[in-house]
């Protein structure tokens, strides 16, 4: 790098030893000197960014003008409040590896010779800012979107004059974070409103004429907008670039854009974020031209170093010890030791690794037990009902959860209901899952119904069935709400009592976890059924940003029917436990 540096033409005045730039000090040099020296611990794409920075310094195509930058972070320090506990009304003071970005974006100006060569025209009369766009990605709870919002109050308080500012997102609601801590940020600065003001569509500077509005998925007209900055906020969200695209292209005729992706990793497989992260990637490795783009990537070098290392945690967790605490970290890890979901969303979103769009549920140590039942046994208890509605093709499975008193185990009566049409009537149309199909059928697990179609009311008749043969009564039947209607109408006829739900993550994220729990502790007695083993086995589970867990194939042409009717009997059973513990005695 020194010989790199040597063989340049010094456009500044760089001291690295004392940490100066043009004879002041610098806090983009301070971040790097304390990562060279492992004061501060930083993952390989952290300190090559650096490293291309620290050229950039050497080169005649830039001017190191602190001036902007300077002002932007005496601004936040001085006027500034941060509006979350435990730190409200306290002045906002940067954390070094915030002044390092604030400082890197907004002191890289274009010398007249660079601007030529880089765009082919001639240059504007004065040294334009460098850098348009930054990827910030770093894990939660390092005050992201803080930083962006004291960014966006500050450049319409000390900014160009009627500039507009977006604050944006995936839905309405993610746009609303960074905008509504913004304006409380300015309502802290600006408490009568002498300078600025609120209203239902934008926070507006009453001095300059600069606003800041929200700008999401949901807002009409997104084109034909005339942007001069932007705050994109957790944009591992976005399946596309459509809001991404309408706020570049707002920004075409400014000289000096701004545009701030900030994010931790995420679940959308090819969406928006992993583009931007390829993209990124190739210009930090040379491979594609683009000065105008700056990210800084808080990333861990592998999984690994995440189970044996702590220190490594602050390589994604730049403000550990200081807004994010290394408690919470360690609580994370060890949740994620027990659980699959947790330690898959403790990774993306504490440690910016990227999951896959699908991760297999249960091993099969976990999912098989030795335990077994006679239906005799069972005789007279109260049971709750899960079903689990098929498409005209596909499986139908309906499902009792019984328990008994003084026992923690989870007993499961188990009724399969198949479409002969997935029954073929030679060996030579049978293909591995229909063999299945036709040896569960002998066995009795399976009841076949005639042509495409199943019969519901045979469903019906099979909870009867428990009634008059067995004394076992339903003390609630779960469904579906999907195509449930008439099955529910047919089961309240016969003095059932349904209750018909969404299968969505809100509903079935807890019973998913419940169940996954159990199964694993050995308290589900599913009586060895091979049925439910395989649709266990073929269930995966994608997680949300929040969290929540959602069951799905491993493979679009496997079966989970038996695991969806299993969580429909967990979540009437979460819902309605104290009644009806009560009711077993």
């Amino acid at each position: 790098m020194n010989s790199l540096r040597s063989g340049r033409k010094m456009m500044n005045d760089v001291n690295l030893e004392k940490c100066q730039i043009n004879g002041k000090h610098s806090w983009l040099l301070d971040y790097y000197n304390k990562i060279q020296s492992g004061e501060i611990i930083a993952g390989q794409e952290l300190k090559k960014q650096l490293d291309n920075l620290l050229n950039d310094l050497y080169s005649d195509d830039f001017i190191y003008d602190t001036r902007d930058a300077e002002i932007r972070i005496d601004f936040i320090e001085s006027f500034v409040k941060h509006t979350k506990s435990p730190f409200f009304g306290q002045p906002f003071i940067l954390i070094l590896w915030q002044k390092a970005i604030i400082e890197a974006f907004y002191s890289f100006k274009w010398t007249d010779e660079g601007y030529r060569r880089y765009y082919g025209e001639d240059p504007p009369r004065k040294h334009l800012r460098r850098f348009k766009k930054l990827i910030l990605l770093i894990a939660r709870k390092n005050g992201k979107s803080s930083l962006a919002s004291a960014l966006a109050l500050t450049e319409l308080m000390i900014g160009n004059g009627g500039s507009d500012i977006v604050c944006s997102s995936n839905d309405d609601a993610q746009a609303s974070i960074v905008f509504e801590e913004t304006n409380v940020m300015r309502e802290l600065f600006d408490p009568k409103g002498k300078r600025t003001h609120k209203n239902l569509r934008y926070i507006i500077n009453l001095k300059n004429y600069s606003k800041i509005f929200k700008l999401s998925d949901r807002t009409k007209n997104k084109e034909g907008r005339n942007i001069d900055g932007a705050v994109l906020d957790e944009a591992h969200e976005m399946e596309t670039n459509v809001i991404a695209k309408a706020i570049e292209q707002s920004q075409s005729t400014k000289d000096e854009p701004w545009f701030f992706v900030i994010t931790t990793e995420g679940f959308v497989i090819d969406g928006y974020l992993d583009n931007e992260l390829d993209y990124a990637r190739k210009v930090l490795d040379g491979d594609i031209e683009d000065k105008t783009l700056l990210s800084f990537l808080y990333t861990q070098d592998n999984e690994a170093e995440i189970w044996q290392d702590e220190k490594s945690w602050q390589k994604s967790n730049p403000s550990l010890g200081m807004a994010k605490k290394v408690r919470f970290l360690k609580d994370q890890m060890r949740k994620a030791q027990h659980d699959k979901a947790d330690r898959v969303f403790m990774l993306a979103k504490d440690f910016n690794i990227k999951q896959n769009a699908v991760e297999v549920w249960l091993s099969p140590e976990e999912i098989e037990n030795n335990l077994t039942f006679n239906i005799e046994e069972l005789k007279g208890c109260v049971g709750i009902g899960g079903i689990d509605l098929s498409e005209n093709t596909d499986l139908t499975c309906a499902k009792v959860l019984i328990m008994k008193p003084d026992d923690p185990v989870k007993y499961f009566i188990t009724r399969y209901f198949i479409p002969e049409s997935k029954i073929p009537a030679s060996k030579l149309e049978e293909n591995d899952e229909n063999k299945k199909y036709k040896d569960w059928v002998k066995q009795g697990l399976m009841e076949v119904h005639p042509g495409n179609e199943i019969d519901y009311s045979k469903i019906t008749e099979w909870y009867v069935s428990l009634y008059k043969n067995f004394n076992i009564r339903m003390f609630k039947i779960i469904l579906d709400r999907w195509g449930a209607n008439y099955l529910a109408r047919e089961l309240e006829d016969y003095g059932f009592d349904t209750e018909k739900i969404n299968f969505n993550k809100n509903n079935v994220s807890n019973p998913m976890k419940n169940l996954g729990e159990d199964l694993k502790s050995k308290l589900v007695n599913y009586n060895q059924n091979p049925v439910d083993i395989w649709c266990l086995s073929n269930t995966g589970f994608k997680v949300d940003n929040l969290g929540l867990i959602m069951p799905i194939k491993i493979e679009e042409n496997k079966r989970i029917d038996g695991t969806a009717s299993k969580i429909l009997c967990y979540y009437g059973y979460n819902k309605y436990r104290t009644e009806y513990r009560d009711l077993v005695g």
